[in-house]
């Protein structure tokens, strides 16, 4: 059986990404709930497929259901296509839009195609995570260790000396300090 691994971008900034494997007799349904799970996402929203080319042009449309809308082609339908059906090429693309108010766009390119299983992992899956992944409702702030690797790589408490206030002549403070400091411990040692 083979094992397709397909890379997630978000379209707005490729450098968010995630990895996911997937059977190739499971279905645009399985890789839909995937892809939510992935980015933590709800799923309440409207949710299509395109197949997609190079270009990133929309092709053939794979959809959750028949929409309400004009379609020039009718839709497949997301459980009753499987992802092997819809392989065209080594380098597959695809185009999913979740949340047709928000119109979420990922770019879903098919990486490596596998013919073995791992015993370890339960298909569909998330391989790989990199990025922080774009908040579904807004913001939200980071939690867990996200939070403390932050802190602790951008700690603007260290490393603050040296920095004065300049007085309105143009002096640094932190200078006439030491100065003034520096006299009255010579007029001390004259005493």
């Amino acid at each position: 059986m083979a094992i397709l691994k397909f890379r997630v971008y978000f379209e707005e900034d490729d450098s968010i990404y995630r990895d996911v494997a997937i059977r190739h007799t499971q279905t645009f349904l399985q890789l839909h709930q995937v892809i939510l799970r992935a980015y933590e996402f709800d799923s309440k929203h409207q949710a299509t497929f395109y197949r997609s080319n190079d270009n990133w042009q929309r092709g053939r449309e794979i959809s959750l259901e028949k929409y309400d809308k004009p379609y020039k082609v009718e839709p497949l339908l997301m459980e009753a296509t499987t992802i092997g059906s819809e392989i065209r090429d080594p380098n597959q693309k695809f185009i999913y839009t979740y949340d047709f108010a928000k119109n979420w766009g990922f770019l879903v390119e098919l990486i490596n195609v596998s013919k073995e299983e791992s015993g370890k992992l339960d298909y569909p899956a998330v391989v790989k995570s990199e990025g922080i992944p774009p908040s579904q409702y807004g913001t939200k702030g980071l939690v867990g260790d996200k939070l403390t690797e932050i802190e602790e790589k951008y700690d603007l408490t260290k490393g603050t000396e040296g920095f004065g206030v300049k007085e309105e002549d143009g002096t640094d403070a932190e200078e006439e300090e030491s100065e003034s400091e520096e006299e009255s411990e010579e007029s001390g040692a004259d005493e």
